[in-house]
């Protein structure tokens, strides 16, 4: 029996990871949960998977939820950063999936390394933030920490089919997004609701804007580096509007090793809980003879600029991975609250690059500092 501290467990990563674990309650068991705003969600979870521990994201909604549940679980129920670290690091938790979204991932996740847990990863925001400082402290603790996004995986996966010395690039594919095929022109013109109906994938609101401008495969890039150990170099992102191959690994005798299957998060995931083993999942099967046209197009860096901004971030070091995605985070923010046009989301972040980067990325409070400087730049530059 393996115990879960799961966190985001009201997102799509995170109702996915209990998806799996009511497949197989002989193998899992939830000791704590955490998550957001959506507490009735969180209510139901609660009663099914009897968590030791709740957080949510403030005092406000811990009262809400206090009033939702039995009263057994009134002193179960923490809230805040605080409340996350707690979930993170209980201590009969022997993995961790981080699935929160964003920057408010980091703290925790860190905490849960340096409790000795294993992790399981979905916020690329910890290692696209705090890279080196995250992966020091696995190294330090002997934990392992093990990829949920699928592009991840998929790169995991074909790493064990090869030497580590061996690889010659990483190749990460993105599906384009919904906006794949439009102008520059057109792109102007876009609506969240456009931007939200992601064409393969079921995400949550941030995440499936970040695919629409493909500042999510630039925040993969920057998680790839820091996971698999691999200069900027070696990494390549490639468009492939089917999903169906979820990365690859070129090695230096010219074989390409990739994995291949339906764009289903519960594949990832179950891997990451399961490692070295696979589970037995209850879900359709990839059918070969059905995928006969798949598309490989290199990315095109003018409609989509936030790619670039990620390559330039990490090439450029120091705490700018962490001043884009806390710039990017305020810039969707916007646009899904209808205060900038879809394109002013990489301009944005962009600006904001350009005055603030200071601050070392061995440096916890110089990330966190470098983040809140970010904010405040994203901020003034929406409303100008």
């Amino acid at each position: 029996m393996k115990n879960i501290a799961l966190l985001g467990s009201t997102g799509s990563i995170g109702v996915n990871v209990l998806n799996v674990v009511r497949q197989f309650p002989e193998k899992y068991r939830i000791v704590s949960l955490a998550a957001g705003r959506n507490v009735d969600l969180l209510a139901r979870q609660c009663i099914e998977f009897e968590p030791e521990i709740i957080s949510v994201c403030d005092q406000e909604h811990s009262e809400v939820l206090k009033r939702k549940l039995p009263e057994k679980y009134t002193k179960r129920i923490y809230f805040g950063v605080e409340g996350n670290i707690s979930a993170a690091t209980r201590d009969t938790a022997d993995i961790t999936v981080s699935a929160i979204v964003g920057a408010a991932g980091l703290l925790p996740t860190l905490a849960a390394v340096n409790s000795g847990k294993d992790i399981g990863l979905a916020n690329k925001e910890t290692l696209v933030m705090a890279g080196k400082l995250v992966m020091d402290a696995v190294k330090k603790r002997g934990v392992q920490l093990l990829p949920v996004d699928s592009e991840h995986s998929a790169i995991f996966q074909a790493l064990e089919g090869g030497r580590k010395d061996d690889v010659a690039k990483i190749i990460l594919t993105a599906s384009g997004g919904p906006f794949r095929t439009k102008s520059l022109e057109e792109l102007r013109e876009v609506t969240k609701e456009q931007a939200l109906k992601h064409p393969n994938w079921s995400m949550g609101r941030k995440i499936s804007i970040d695919s629409a401008t493909l500042m999510n495969k630039g925040l993969e890039v920057i998680e790839a580096k820091w996971l698999f150990d691999v200069s900027v170099e070696t990494i390549e992102v490639v468009v492939h509007p089917q999903s169906i191959v979820h990365s690859l690994v070129e090695y230096q005798d010219g074989s390409v090793l990739a994995q291949l299957g339906i764009p289903d998060m519960r594949i990832p995931i179950a891997y990451a809980l399961s490692y070295p083993e696979r589970l037995p999942l209850n879900l359709n099967r990839l059918n070969l003879s059905q995928c006969a046209n798949l598309e490989f197009v290199e990315p095109d860096y003018q409609r989509f600029p936030a790619l670039g901004l990620a390559f330039d971030a990490l090439e450029r070091g120091g705490v700018l991975p962490a001043v884009m995605n806390a710039a990017n985070e305020i810039a969707v923010d916007a646009f899904l609250n209808d205060k900038i046009a879809f394109p002013q989301i990489a301009e944005i972040v962009a600006a904001t690059m350009e005055r603030v980067n200071t601050g070392s990325d061995s440096v916890l409070d110089d990330i966190l500092q470098a983040d809140a400087e970010a904010r405040r730049v994203a901020e003034e530059l929406t409303v100008q």
